[in-house]
């Protein structure tokens, strides 16, 4: 949809699916958008424990080469240090990385998005980004190229 929606109280999304539904006022919509930045915030923080899984599983790997050279050099005590006090070793106790994303997904992560959606289900229709959609149709400069309302415009 090429135009800009408009509700009674006169705020304008760039379509359909992006208005804000009839009744839902300034602070209903700002509340929302800050919950979604704050869910985006979240989705982030999961990237970094992935990115912190993987990184720490990486080393832990490397950690065979390490003993192998140790041994090789005759460093035996060295190596079995190595090999006894770190290889495998948990990250937190009782935890390898797996098992803390695992948990931040089904704990945190999980009722994070569910309570975003049922916010948005409850007080907006299920709409998403309302907010930006609005400040998008307030910022951009109609008629001019890069400036269109959607893809389709």
């Amino acid at each position: 949809m090429g135009t800009a929606m408009a509700d009674k109280q006169g705020s304008q999304a760039v379509d359909e699916g992006h208005s804000r539904p009839a009744g839902v006022d300034d602070t209903t919509v700002e509340a929302l958008g800050e919950l979604s930045k704050a869910l985006e915030t979240i989705h982030r923080v999961r990237g970094h424990l992935y990115s912190a899984h993987q990184l720490v599983g990486g080393a832990d790997l490397t950690l065979d080469r390490v003993v192998k050279l140790l041994r090789e050099a005759r460093h035996d005590a060295m190596a079995d240090r190595v090999e006894h006090e770190l290889l495998g070793r948990n990250v937190l106790p009782g935890r390898w990385t797996f098992q803390i994303v695992e948990e931040f997904d089904d704990g945190y992560y999980a009722a994070f998005q569910e309570i975003e959606r049922d916010a948005r289900e409850k007080l907006a229709g299920g709409r998403r980004h309302i907010y930006e959609a609005e400040m998008k149709q307030r910022r951009r400069t109609h008629g001019m190229p890069g400036h269109e309302a959607t893809p389709e415009a």
